[in-house]
Order: C-alpha cells, then structure tokens, then sequence
C-alpha cells in the first residue's frame, strides 16, 4: 500500500509541473512585443490642428455651413460662395477701427499685430508714415482693380495691418518662396515678382487669398477672383501662387489668433466667416 501511495505522489507531482509549464508557454511575457503590432501613421501638426478646428466648429457644420457639408470640388466652391456672400459691408474708414479689434495684440489691448512682421504696435498708430501700420490688401488691390470702394476693397477677411514700409515692400507682388530678407519684415522674404511672408503667417495668408476667390465670383458687379499658378498677374483678376498658398495652408494650419479672428468678423462686424479657417481640409476638396 506504501508503494502504490508513493506511485500514485510521483504522478500527480508530474502532472502538476506539466501543467504549470504549459500555462507559462500559454502566457506571454509582460514586456514582451505582439507580433502582429500595428504601426498608426505620425499625426502631423496640420493635422491635429485640422481636427481640432473642424471639432471647435461642429456647430456651424449643422447651422452655417449645412449647405456645403459633404460636398466637394466646384460644388462645395458654388454653396460656400453663397453662404458667405450674406454679409455685412463696412467703410474703407471704419476698416480701421475693426483692425484695431480684430489684430488686437492678446496680450496688450493697446496694440495690434502687424501681419507680415509680427510685430506689436500701438492701436493709435494708424496712418501713413514711417513707423505706423496701414491697412494692407492682401489681395493685391490692382489685381482686379477693385480699389477701396465698399466689397472686396473693404473686406476685413483679408485687410490686415502691416507696417507701413514692410507694406510698401510686398506692393502688389504675388505669393511664392523666395528671395531675400524685408527689412523688419519678420522673416519674410522678397524678389522682384513676389513676396514670401514670415512662417507664422503663411497659412493665413493662402486662407485669405483663397476666401476671395471664393466670396467674389463675377456676379456681384466685381471680377471673378481667381488663384493660378503664376506671379506677375499685374492688373489681372489672379494670384498665384496656387501651388504654393495650398503648401502653406497645410504648412500653417489655423492657430489661436486666426481663429479669434473669424469669430470676432463673424459676430461683430461682417456675420460671415472665412470657411478655410474652419475646415482647412477645403482648400483641398476644391483645389
């Protein structure tokens, strides 16, 4: 009985330590990698600002822009140009005090930001001297000889205060990469067909082209704006370059600043909104 005691012991004892080294193959390791890990594509900063924005925005996607959601090409160009053609039109002369609200410097309710150069100026000086800012078109005024008068020379999507001299650099000159350093300019760079403006401001500046060639279509009494991708369009309805506004939108997605921007033209002086600023993701679907 003794022996068949100790026999019977013995087998259990095997069985134990069986099962013990069949569960620890059954288990993998705390550390250790899976197999069959997969590798999620890098979030870019275009992308992360795109979502943050598109999310910010939900409300109007079912309020303001519910005509245009889900559309591409030159359909979703057609029902944004409708949409934000409702607007409230403002003086040449009252562009001056909506600057002073909507560039306003956030940390120094006395100043404005100067676009091109980034630099912080006292809202009082306005005007045309050296050392003042201006109201800069950002598309060029020449380019559809639209002017100052009321509409697309008065539009404050894409008026912005600039230094005065750094201003009078960029003229009407289009968009490209290149050049050498402006004066004071903040980075910007120049040629003698085109103006490059500082890294910060390079999205801004191809969403403000861009909402002009989507506000004003021809059929309002003013031209038909239009990007290309060429510089040197002179007096011509154009500006380029197309190729390169739509690398630095993606460059340059939409930060803080621009935002409060459009919500300040939105609620206080025009009641429409620059949609690029909104949905980025646009410049594509249509270009």
């Amino acid at each position: 009985m003794l022996a068949i005691r100790m026999r019977t012991r013995r087998r259990k004892a095997v069985a134990f330590a069986t099962a013990a080294a069949l569960t620890a193959l059954a288990v993998p390791a705390l550390t250790a990698t899976p197999a069959t890990a997969t590798t999620e594509p890098p979030v870019t900063a275009a992308a992360t600002a795109t979502a943050t924005a598109t999310a910010a925005n939900s409300a109007y996607d079912s309020t303001y822009y519910k005509n245009a959601i889900g559309k591409t090409g030159t359909s979703l160009k057609s029902s944004l140009h409708t949409i934000i053609s409702s607007q409230t039109k403002l003086s040449y002369s009252a562009v001056w005090d909506a600057l002073k609200a909507t560039d306003q410097d956030p940390n120094n309710s006395n100043n404005v930001i100067l676009l091109y150069s980034g630099v912080s100026r006292a809202k009082s000086l306005n005007g045309g001297n050296t050392g003042n800012w201006n109201r800069e078109h950002v598309w060029a005024k020449s380019h559809g000889d639209f002017g100052t008068s009321t509409g697309p020379g008065t539009d404050i999507h894409h008026l912005r205060p600039t230094d005065v001299q750094v201003n009078s650099v960029r003229g009407n000159k289009d968009f490209d990469n290149g050049g050498s350093a402006v004066a004071n300019g903040g980075g910007s760079l120049t040629d003698s067909d085109s103006f490059e403006p500082r890294n910060a401001v390079k999205g801004d500046v191809a969403r403000m082209i861009l909402y002009m060639a989507v506000r004003y279509e021809g059929d309002d009494g003013w031209a038909d704006l239009e990007p290309n991708n060429n510089v040197n369009n002179g007096s011509n309805p154009y500006m380029g370059k197309l190729s390169v506004l739509k690398a630095w939108n993606e460059q340059d997605p939409p930060d803080a600043f621009e935002q409060r921007r459009n919500q300040v033209i939105h609620d206080s002086y025009q009641r429409n909104r620059n949609p690029f600023i909104d949905h980025p993701e646009w410049v594509e679907a249509i270009w």
